[in-house]
C-alpha cells in the first residue's frame, strides 16, 4: 500500500518550496554567473526577493512577514542557494541581525524590525567579529560608554557581511574588555549615524555579490533606546543568535551541495567518452551515489535542527552545531567531487561547478568554524555524562 513518507515535510511547506524554486530558477539563476563574475551588489535581485515577499519568509505574519519559522526559512535558503549562495546571504544576514531583537525584546520592537525587513525598508547586518576577536568573542575591544543622551561606541568590526549596503547593524560592544563576556551589550547602529564608516570591499574566494567590509565606529553617539535587550546580556544574545541561525547556514550549504550535484548529474547523462555516456561507468555511478547519500543525510540533519529551533528544544544548540558542521563538510566534498566529475570543464568558470566549490568553503568557517562546532557538540555530550 502506498502511503505518505513519514519523514516528508508538510504539503504546505512543499508548496512553498515549489514557489520559491520557480522564482529562483526564473529570476535569480539567470543572473547567478554574472553576479559571481562582477562581485557587485545585485540590487535588482534583492528587489525580486522583496516584490515576491521572500524577504518576509521566517518572520511572524502579525509583524508583516510571510510567516513560517526556522524550518520554512531553511527550505527557502536551501532553494535560493541551489542557484546563488551569494544572493542567499541577503535574507540570511538580515535575519541574523533581527534575531537579537527577537531574543531581547520587547516583542513590539522586534515586530517593527521584522516588518521593515519584510517590506524591503530595512536590511540588517550582524557585527560581532573584530580584527583580534573571531572565535573568541569575549576578547572584543569595541567599547561603549554611557552619555547624557544615551551611548557612545568606538571600535572596528571585521568581515561584516552586507557592510555599506545594509541600513542597520546589530553591534556588540563591551564596557570593559577585562570583564570579558560579562561586559558585552548589543546596540542598533544606523549606517547614517555620524562616525560610522566602512572599509574597502574584501575580495573573497566565493559568495560574490554579497559585500564584506570592515565597519568603523568612531565615537558614534546613539540614543538610549538603541540598546537591544538588556545591558550586559549581549554575549548571551550573540551566542543564542548563532544557535538560531546555524541551521540556516546548514541550509545554505545543503543548497550549494544540491546545486553542484544537480549540474554534475546532468553532465554525466550528456557527456560521452569511449563510446558511451559517462553515466554508464560504474566508478562514476559510485561517486554520484556517495554524493547523493551525503546530501540526503545532511538534509535530514538540517531539517531536524531547524525543527528543534521552532519547537524550542533545549538541545537546539547541539542539533544546530551538528547540522551546520555536517552540511558544510558535505557541501565542500560534494562540490569538489562535482568539479572532478566534469574533469577539465569543472575547472573552467564557464561552468558553475567551480563556483559551487568556491562558495562551499565559507560555510565551514563563518558562524563558528567547524572546529568550534565540534567543541560545542563535545561539550553537550560530556555535560550529559556529568563530565563537565
Amino acid at each position: 500500500m502506498e502511503g505518505k513518507d513519514a519523514f516528508s515535510l508538510s504539503e504546505e511547506l512543499e508548496v512553498v518550496r515549489g514557489l520559491v524554486r520557480e522564482i529562483c530558477e526564473e529570476l535569480v539563476a539567470p543572473r547567478a554567473a554574472e553576479i559571481d563574475e562582477t562581485d557587485e551588489w545585485p540590487e535588482d535581485v534583492y528587489k525580486v526577493l522583496v516584490e515576491n515577499e521572500l524577504m518576509g519568509v521566517g518572520y511572524p505574519e502579525e509583524a508583516g512577514g510571510a510567516g513560517g519559522g526556522s524550518l520554512t526559512f531553511a527550505v527557502f535558503i536551501e532553494e535560493l542557494s541551489r542557484v546563488s549562495a551569494g544572493v542567499a546571504l541577503t535574507p540570511l544576514v538580515a535575519r541574523l541581525g533581527w534575531i537579537p531583537y527577537m531574543l531581547g525584546g520587547p516583542k513590539d520592537r522586534a515586530d517593527r524590525v521584522a516588518g521593515s525587513i519584510a517590506r524591503g525598508d530595512l536590511l540588517m547586518s550582524y557585527c560581532l567579529t573584530e580584527p583580534n576577536s573571531g572565535s573568541d568573542s569575549g576578547a572584543m575591544q569595541t567599547r561603549y560608554e554611557r552619555t547624557d543622551a544615551g551611548w557612545r561606541l568606538s571600535g572596528t568590526k571585521r568581515f561584516i557581511t552586507g557592510a555599506g549596503v545594509s541600513h542597520g547593524y546589530a553591534v556588540f560592544a563591551t564596557k570593559d574588555p577585562t570583564l570579558r563576556t560579562k561586559g558585552i551589550s548589543a546596540f542598533y547602529v544606523s549606517r547614517d549615524d555620524p562616525g560610522v564608516s566602512f572599509g574597502k570591499a574584501e575580495h573573497k574566494m566565493g559568495i560574490h555579490g554579497s559585500p564584506t567590509r570592515e565597519v568603523y565606529l568612531e565615537g558614534v553617539e546613539i540614543p538610549e533606546d538603541r540598546l537591544i535587550g538588556e545591558e550586559g546580556r549581549g554575549f548571551t544574545y550573540a551566542m543564542q543568535t548563532l544557535d538560531y541561525s546555524r541551521p540556516s547556514i546548514g541550509a545554505q550549504a545543503l543548497g550549494i551541495a544540491q546545486g553542484a550535484f544537480d549540474f554534475a548529474a546532468r553532465y554525466l547523462t550528456e557527456r560521452e567518452q569511449f563510446g558511451q555516456k559517462l553515466a554508464g561507468y560504474q566508478g562514476l555511478q559510485w561517486m554520484l551515489a556517495d554524493m547523493a547519500m551525503a546530501i540526503e543525510g545532511a538534509r535530514l540533519l538540517v531539517y531536524r535542527s531547524a525543527a528543534a529551533v521552532d519547537a524550542g528544544d533545549p538541545r537546539m544548540s547541539y542539533w544546530a552545531s551538528i547540522a551546520k558542521c555536517v552540511a558544510s563538510d558535505v557541501a565542500m566534498k560534494v562540490s569538489t567531487d562535482a568539479v572532478q566529475l566534469l574533469g577539465g570543464y569543472g575547472y573552467m568558470r564557464e561552468y558553475p561547478a567551480e563556483r559551487f566549490m568556491r562558495d562551499a568553503k565559507i560555510t565551514q568557517i563563518y558562524e563558528g568554524t567547524n572546529q568550534i562546532q565540534r567543541v560545542v557538540i563535545a561539550r553537550h555530550l560530556l555535560k550529559g555524562l556529568g563530565a563537565l
